[in-house]
């Protein structure tokens, strides 16, 4: 099954996609201990993207980490070993869903076309809530989206301590509701504002994929780079597709990422986190 799974990357720019049918559910993984992480992935509910431990951080499923399927309801369940958690029952890994071309599709599109282009999203390890295997009843955390995808990589930053200090700097900067949960289902939740931010977060980072992913790897430098840019400039995502700035924001981001050589070792990218807006010397 393993095999099947990673030949199938060649097919998918190395995005690798999980084994089975539409909204199986299926995992990789042996050995299950004793928890799930259950939640759902979006910028509109996506069904057929994959769901993975990313052990090493690298942001592509690698042949021993555990991985699931998103069902028809965009939903997921990945088991657990029990060497995934520490001593405190907290998850040791970032959490990372593959939108993937050609086989994903988005519930917002009625006619259920799969994705044209593949993007990358996930969820730091502090954000995400282990469950007790056998007790996925009712509304579920682990909310895999654009939104928690930035929030992830402000973490990653080292700008921020915290995981609220860093959720209540991307709520400031989208202009939301002090009340506003940014890690929270925005879909159940009937949160149009942060939904229409979502999705315009998710076009710009499937636009940018081919630089992202030179060379079908994924550079993490420029995809950090990608993610600051976005986040600096967060202002252009809040309003609808058409917004003028989102098309300015695209090509600022083509020629920041460009002016990042892929294969460098790992920049820190803290002050892309900080706000502002930033040009191309900001990524330099």
């Amino acid at each position: 099954m393993k095999k099947q799974i990673f030949a199938a990357a060649l097919l998918t720019i190395s995005l690798i996609s999980g084994c089975g049918s539409s909204g199986s559910g299926t995992t990789n993984q042996t050995g299950v201990g004793k928890s799930v992480i259950a939640g759902a992935v979006a910028d509109g509910y996506l069904v057929n993207a994959t769901v993975f431990l990313d052990k090493n951080r690298n942001y592509q499923l690698d042949q021993d980490e555990a991985f699931t399927t998103t069902k028809d309801d965009g939903s997921y369940v990945l088991n657990l070993d029990t060497t995934d958690l520490d001593s405190n029952g907290k998850l040791k890994y970032p959490v990372v869903a593959l939108a993937i071309a050609q086989q994903t599709y988005d519930l917002d599109d009625p006619t259920h076309t799969p994705l044209s282009k593949s993007y990358v999203m996930s969820m730091h390890a502090v954000s995400v809530t282990p469950t007790a295997s056998g007790g996925v009843t009712g509304s579920v955390k682990n909310f895999i989206s654009p939104i928690s995808t930035q929030i992830r990589e402000m973490m990653e930053s080292g700008t921020y301590a915290t995981v609220e200090d860093a959720t209540e700097a991307l709520r400031a900067k989208l202009g939301m509701p002090p009340t506003t949960n940014m890690l929270a289902n925005y879909i159940a939740n009937s949160n149009s504002s942060m939904h229409t931010a979502a999705r315009n977060m998710a076009g710009l980072m499937g636009e940018q994929m081919a630089q992202v992913m030179p060379g079908n790897r994924l550079d993490v430098n420029r995809y950090r780079g990608m993610m600051g840019t976005i986040f600096s400039n967060i202002s252009s995502v809040k309003g609808p597709n058409s917004n003028p700035e989102m098309s300015t924001l695209m090509e600022q981001l083509r020629a920041n990422l460009s002016n990042i050589p892929p294969g460098q070792p790992f920049r820190n990218m803290s002050a892309a986190f900080r706000g502002g807006m930033m040009g191309r010397a900001g990524m330099r």
